[in-house]
């Protein structure tokens, strides 16, 4: 076998990222600085050529400018989700909360603020890929159990999917994190800080926006629960955190 033969099996072997974005210079930037880590890399510049980009590429993740013509980031984040649960880092910017805040409860995984430094979009997406792919120890102990119950709910741990009695409830890689720390930790409350370090992997002394935590809980409650304004697994720690239901 020649080294040439074993190029193809090492460029399907990379991940694969869509950078979405009006603007070129953003595009090109990103393009350059992922390439370089290893990641194989294709660029859309509206929402139009994103989805049709996404359809054809089956992406690992897209990151995704909000405002942009002819389809924004929200319509895309819609898009992607009426199928799949590839993970998504939106854009947006500095000022505008809502951009965020409306990007989580679409289904995006996670955002970084404009302007912003390639170093830490790369982290994120690292972080993000690393948590959705496999499986690492939570907190307090190593779940021992491929399969917990609680109620009609069904969580299977090791394929990472979860159950109300035979309907599969579908999650996002992120959510499915972060009900595995608080299902793996039953009884036991987390703050919002401690959620972000665990599962989106920010370190201690990153000042971030916590709401991107009670987005993902108001998700995962509006899946799990029977009556997600009156939680009986997710529950609020008040003056703390979140935390599941302690299982026995």
């Amino acid at each position: 076998m020649t080294q040439n033969s074993e190029i193809p099996n090492e460029i399907q072997d990379r991940e694969r990222i869509l950078v979405v974005d009006d603007e070129a210079s953003i595009r090109r930037i990103l393009e350059t600085r992922l390439k370089m880590v290893g990641y194989e890399v294709f660029t859309a510049a509206d929402g139009e050529e994103a989805v049709e980009a996404y359809q054809k590429h089956n992406p690992d993740l897209v990151i995704l400018d909000v405002m942009m013509p002819k389809m924004d980031g929200y319509g895309v984040t819609r898009e992607i989700r009426k199928t799949s649960e590839t993970p998504i880092i939106i854009l947006t910017a500095l000022g505008d909360v809502s951009e965020r805040i409306t990007g989580l409860e679409l289904g995006a995984d996670d955002y970084v603020i404009k302007p912003f430094s390639p170093k830490e979009l790369e982290a994120r997406v690292k972080a993000v890929l690393r948590r959705v792919n496999h499986r690492e120890d939570q907190p307090g102990g190593k779940i021992t159990k491929n399969v917990i119950t609680t109620g009609n709910i069904r969580i299977d741990t090791s394929r990472r999917q979860v159950y109300r009695k035979n309907e599969r409830i579908r999650l996002t890689g992120m959510e499915f994190s972060l009900l595995e720390l608080l299902v793996g930790n039953s009884g036991q409350p987390f703050s919002r800080n401690e959620i972000l370090q665990y599962v989106w992997s920010y370190p201690a002394d990153h000042r971030i926006d916590t709401r991107v935590v009670d987005v993902h809980i108001s998700r995962l409650r509006s899946k799990l629960e029977v009556d997600p304004a009156n939680p009986e697994l997710i529950l609020t720690a008040r003056g703390i955190g979140y935390m599941f239901q302690r299982i026995s």
